[in-house]
């Protein structure tokens, strides 16, 4: 499999990644591995199977997880069956009490009709191309986690947050996705205690930080490609306020004199980098 490039971290590297990023996954798609992964995903598919042989099949399992962001997963068997099964069930309300959108998406499709899928061409297409932007945010991973938690962000916070739901709705499907939970965390400097607090509290704190930090009082706005793009920045550059900038990053020289050339105080340098935004 082809590791990513992704040669410095930070907002650098971020953008890096970002300018890179069609020609980097196409690179990544034509991989062994990943091609014989969509290949045997869509043989499998292109066939009505039943759900039994769909839950043995531990390989197709895998890819049709990863599809949707839940790579890792597929040893939850017996939960991912009740969830396919309680899909089939008109006046089941699993999935809602859930409120997950990665499962709701993942029962949508998955829809055994009798104990039998039958998926058309295009959704077996898609579903290919899903498989492949999911696996390349997990080999991102394996070279900058910050990258992957940037890229599930960018593209899971449309999910959560564009369904015509409730700020508390939002709130809460936040703060039960723990990539996009985390990056919001470090955007917003919010205090590393907070899941202590009880869940309606941790809803409370992040709609008031939302809005006093990005103006954002209708959490539906977050989808907004601008506010995407500026959460990812301030996440960037919140994790090289916490963790100490190297000379890769952009300010790198000022931030230095600032302290001297021994250091930084962590108000000067978390001001000075917000001012790059």
């Amino acid at each position: 499999m082809v590791q990513p490039a992704i040669p410095m971290s930070g907002l650098a590297g971020w953008s890096f990644l970002q300018s890179t990023y069609n020609r980097q996954l196409e690179t990544f798609s034509d991989s062994a591995s990943v091609k014989n992964d969509r290949a045997y995903m869509s043989e499998k598919l292109s066939k009505p199977v039943s759900l039994d042989d769909f839950m043995s099949d531990r390989r197709l399992l895998r890819v049709t997880m990863t599809a949707f962001d839940l790579g890792g997963e597929e040893w939850k068997g017996g939960f991912i069956r009740k969830v396919l099964e309680e899909a089939a069930t008109p006046d089941s309300t699993f999935l809602e009490r859930l409120n997950n959108p990665a499962y709701t998406k993942f029962a949508e499709t998955f829809a055994f009709e009798d104990g039998t899928l039958s998926l058309d061409a295009d959704k077996i297409e898609q579903l290919g191309e899903n498989f492949e932007t999911a696996a390349f945010r997990i080999a991102v991973g394996d070279v900058d986690e910050n990258m992957r938690l940037s890229l599930n962000y960018q593209q899971k916070i449309v999910d959560i947050a564009g369904t015509g739901s409730s700020n508390d709705a939002i709130a809460y499907r936040i703060l039960g996705n723990p990539p996009v939970k985390a990056v919001l965390e470090t955007a917003l400097n919010l205090p590393s205690d907070i899941s202590k607090q009880p869940i309606e509290k941790q809803a409370e704190i992040l709609r008031d930080k939302l809005s006093s930090s990005f103006g954002i009082s209708d959490l539906s706005q977050l989808t907004d490609p601008d506010n995407v793009n500026t959460v990812i920045r301030r996440f960037h550059v919140m994790e090289t306020v916490n963790n100490g900038p190297s000379a890769m990053t952009p300010g790198y020289t000022a931030l230095t004199l600032l302290g001297g050339g021994q250091g930084f105080g962590a108000i000067a340098s978390q001001n000075l980098f917000l001012s790059l935004l």
